[in-house]
Formats: structure tokens, C-alpha cells, sequence
């Protein structure tokens, strides 16, 4: 028998597997050379900019090829850092206790008992069991994209996605049975491909939807000063939603649409799914609760920004005594307050469920802001940004954010969006400050199109989720994908180009 495994060959790769080996493979080769090419190469900039350019180079090799771990290249990067002396090592950690890292905490353990209690899944068949959709492909489609959307805007797109797959595959199973093999694989694809391109989209609605739109508020809140609230973020990222999940549904139903499908037993199929969950636990009722504590209280200081004013009292001394940290720190500390089982001490959430959430999200935050808050001090961002300006020529605030959109969406195909912020949001702050333009409104263009990489299955957990069923190939991912991509610019660019400056007051700017 040890003879047969000594002598048994390794399974073959399949495309994608010998991408991504290969993707790890030039990291590893690359990233010292980056460093080597960039050490030289800004020899003649200030030392601590100097050495911290080095460092950046190797790091975001890391980051696209994700050669190592990237919560892992965010220390090391930071390490190397104080290791070369461009910063003493308390100023070069002091981000990873920035006041967002517990906005992450908090929120994340939200997120953790959704999904625990199974409020999620309740959730999703609450909406495909809405009266009117039955049968009918489109409904059918457009409300599973819905559910996929609406959760992602509180929990982890990658969680969406994984907890929306099943119910999709249960969606297909009634298309077995139809003779017209093609249009039914046809919609098979677009149900879901529509799943993880809805999880992307509904991301972008709330600070807390995904983590990039919390890196790019922190940057905006450390090198600009400006808070960008809760609801001053939703007043451009519903829209932005909205819209891109409008143009979504668009382009699947046209290209899934070319007969009529009929979707027997769906309804049925639905209805017996929502049976089986059962009545509401008294988990399920804690967390509703808990959670809803949080969005009010995240709410509440954009509305008195609209009433009052962001000058008035009342304003200030509530968003300095319930900034988005605290609420959600508190808001999930009632999941180990209020209680499912009094007399055993039982309550919504125990510590050992809690610890589940992803770390890595946290390091790679604390890492990345780090490394950007040093390109700040350093006066590396202010370099790069000249050295664009000079090669680029945008001039105008709109042109800047339609370029800072379309550079962070290309970037997000190819890593992940966290990474992409983390290297695309400090240069654009950058850039237009030596373009004499506003930093604030092409910052967040760049935080939000960093969650349209819809292309590839490598270019979010959430595409190679679906891609993993072996129902939609390669050519139909990428044919929907580059065209939502640059759907989603223009939207971008429309929404925060056209709403921005209507909204620059309530935004801080």
C-alpha cells in the first residue's frame, strides 16, 4: 500500500489551478525583484521614502500574486518598515488600534450570528417566496439577485454568495427535466452568475457591506480628516447599487431570455424550504434586535446632520460619543447579553462562535492603512502623485473620478479588492492634491469600483464560488463580466461625479 501512494501520480490542474500556481510562483520570484528594481530606482527620493518605496513594491507583488497569506505581507510589510528604519515601530503599528479595526470587530460578529442563527437563509426564502414571482424565470432570477444583493449589504459578500449557491442549485433542479438543453444552461448560468455579481454589487451600499469601503473611509478619515458617516456613504452607495444592479439584470435576462423557460416545482420547491426552517428562535429574535439597535444608531447622525445640521451641539456630542466603532461594539456586545436559555446562562452568541469571524480581514486593514499612513508621513504618496499628474494630465474633478474609478475596477481582476484599495485610494488622494483637485470625491470612486472585479473566477471569492458549479464557462463569466465593469464606471462616475458635490457638505468635504 506505501508503495502504490509513493508511486501514484499527483491529480491533475485544471486551467484555473495551474493560474493560480503559476500566479504564486512568479510572487515568490518577483517581489525581491521588485524590491531590487524600486530600491534603485528611487534612490534619489528622501531615505525613509526611499526604503519605504522598496517595501511597497515587494508588498503589492505579494498582494496580486497572494504568493504568501495577504494579512501576512500586510506585517511583514510594516515589520520591513520599522526593520529599515522608516519609522519607529509604535508609530508604524499605531493603525492596527485605529478605531475602524473595532468597526470591523464589531460588525463581523453581527455578521457572525446572522449566519449561525440562520437569519440569513430565512432572509433569502422570505424573498423567493414573494407572491408573483412562482414560475417565471425573470422574477424568479431577479428576486434570488435581489436576496443575494440585499444581504450582502450587511453581511460578507463571499458568505452571501456561499449561502445563496445551494438555493440556486435547488432553483435548477426542475430544469432536469426540460428538453431545450441550451436555453435551459443558458439560464442556469445567468441565475448563477447572478448570484455572485448581486453579492459584489450590494457590497458597495453600506460602509460596513465589504471591507474596502471601511479601508477607504479610514484613509480619508487619517490623511484628509474628513468622517464620512454612515449615512452620507448610503446617499451615493444605494444609487451606485441601484443602478449597477439594474444594469445586471438587463444584460442576464437579454442574454438568457431567447425562450421561454418554464420553471416547474420552483414555487413548490420554495415553499417547502421555508416550512422547513421552522418557527423564529429566540436566537433569531436577539439578533434582529441587536442589529437593529446598530443600524439606528448609524443611522441617526446623518439624519440629525439633515435636521440640525453638522454644527448644531446635539450633532457633535452624539458622533463623538457613538462614533460607527462603539455602536457596533456595542451592538454586539447584546449578543452576549440578551439571552436564549436564562436559567442554563445561554445566550445569542458564545465566545467560541464569535472567535470565527475572519481575522485576516482585520490584519490585512490594519496592514494596509499602516503601510498608506507611512506613504503619507514619508512623503512617498506625494511623489507618486506628482509623477501621475505629470504622465496622466487629468484636470478636472470628473475626470479624476471617472480615472480613479476605472484604474480600481481593472485593478480588483486581478487582486483582491482589500488590496486594491489599499494601493489605489492613498495614490489617488495623492494625485489630486498635486492636480490642485479635491481628494474626497475620486477617494470614494476608487473605494467603490474596487468591488466591481466580475471578469474572472479569480477576481472575487464570490465568482469562483458559482464558477466552481461547472455551469458557467469561462467565455460567458468574462463576456457579462467586462461589460458590467464598465457599466459600473459609468455609474460610479455618474453618481459620485453628479451627487457628489450636492452632497460634499454631509460627506465632511
Amino acid at each position: 500500500m506505501q508503495a502504490q501512494r509513493r508511486t501514484s501520480a499527483p491529480p491533475a490542474l485544471d486551467g484555473e489551478a495551474r493560474f493560480e500556481l503559476w500566479r504564486r510562483r512568479l510572487g515568490f520570484v518577483l517581489a525581491p525583484v521588485a524590491f531590487a528594481v524600486a530600491w534603485f530606482a528611487s534612490a534619489d527620493m528622501p531615505q525613509p521614502a526611499h526604503r519605504l518605496a522598496a517595501v511597497l513594491a515587494a508588498v503589492v507583488v505579494l498582494w496580486v500574486s497572494e504568493a504568501i497569506p495577504m494579512a501576512m505581507t500586510a506585517f511583514l510589510g510594516v515589520a520591513a518598515a520599522v526593520a529599515l528604519g522608516v519609522a519607529p515601530a509604535q508609530a508604524a503599528f499605531a493603525p492596527f488600534a485605529d478605531p475602524l479595526i473595532f468597526l470591523f470587530i464589531g460588525t463581523f460578529i453581527l455578521a457572525r450570528a446572522i449566519f449561525f442563527h440562520g437569519l440569513d437563509r430565512r432572509f433569502a426564502y422570505a424573498i423567493l417566496g414573494m407572491r408573483g414571482v412562482g414560475e417565471r424565470p425573470a422574477r424568479v432570477l431577479v428576486a434570488y439577485a435581489a436576496a443575494s444583493c440585499l444581504l450582502s449589504m450587511w453581511i460578507s459578500n463571499t458568505a452571501t454568495t456561499a449561502m445563496m449557491f445551494p438555493i440556486g442549485i435547488a432553483l435548477l433542479r426542475s430544469l432536469d427535466s426540460l428538453r431545450d438543453t441550451r436555453t435551459a444552461g443558458a439560464f442556469a448560468s445567468a441565475l448563477l452568475l447572478s448570484n455572485a455579481l448581486a453579492a459584489s454589487i450590494g457590497g458597495v451600499a453600506t460602509p460596513v457591506g465589504t471591507p474596502p469601503n471601511l479601508i477607504g473611509i479610514g484613509f480619508l478619515r487619517r490623511e484628509m480628516g474628513v468622517d464620512v458617516a454612515f449615512f452620507s456613504w448610503i446617499a451615493l452607495g444605494v444609487p451606485v447599487v441601484v443602478l449597477t444592479f439594474a444594469a445586471m439584470i438587463a444584460r442576464l435576462l437579454w442574454s438568457s431570455s431567447e425562450r421561454q423557460v418554464h420553471l416547474a416545482g420552483v414555487a413548490q420547491t420554495i415553499a417547502e424550504q421555508r416550512r422547513a426552517l421552522g418557527p423564529w428562535t429566540r436566537g433569531q429574535v436577539n439578533t434582529v434586535i441587536a442589529f437593529a439597535v446598530a443600524v439606528v444608531l448609524w443611522i441617526t447622525p446623518g439624519v440629525m446632520a439633515l435636521v440640525l445640521g453638522q454644527d448644531h451641539p446635539a450633532y457633535r456630542a452624539y458622533t463623538g460619543a457613538l462614533p460607527e466603532g462603539v455602536v457596533a461594539l456595542f451592538a454586539a456586545g447584546l449578543l452576549f447579553v440578551l439571552p436564549t436559555n436564562l436559567r442554563r446562562l445561554e445566550f445569542t452568541l458564545d465566545w467560541r462562535e464569535a472567535v470565527q469571524i475572519d481575522w485576516w480581514i482585520v490584519f490585512l486593514y490594519g496592514g494596509g492603512i499602516a503601510l498608506g499612513t507611512l506613504a503619507f508621513t514619508t512623503g512617498l504618496a506625494e511623489r507618486l502623485g506628482f509623477a501621475l499628474t505629470s504622465l496622466v494630465g487629468v484636470e478636472s474633478e470628473l475626470g479624476l473620478i471617472a480615472l480613479s474609478a476605472l484604474i480600481a475596477a481593472a485593478l480588483s481582476e486581478t487582486t483582491s479588492n482589500t488590496a486594491s484599495v489599499n494601493m489605489i485610494v492613498p495614490v489617488v488622494i495623492a494625485f489630486a492634491r498635486s492636480s490642485g483637485i479635491d481628494p474626497l470625491l475620486p477617494a470614494l470612486a476608487a473605494t467603490m469600483a474596487a468591488s466591481l472585479g466580475f471578469m474572472l473566477p479569480v477576481s472575487t471569492p464570490c465568482n469562483a464560488i458559482v464558477y466552481a458549479s461547472g455551469r458557467i464557462p469561462l467565455t460567458t463569466m468574462m463576456r457579462h463580466g467586462i461589460w458590467l465593469d464598465l457599466a459600473g464606471v459609468i455609474v460610479v462616475t455618474l453618481v459620485v461625479g453628479g451627487l457628489g458635490p450636492l452632497l460634499r457638505g454631509l460627506l465632511g468635504g
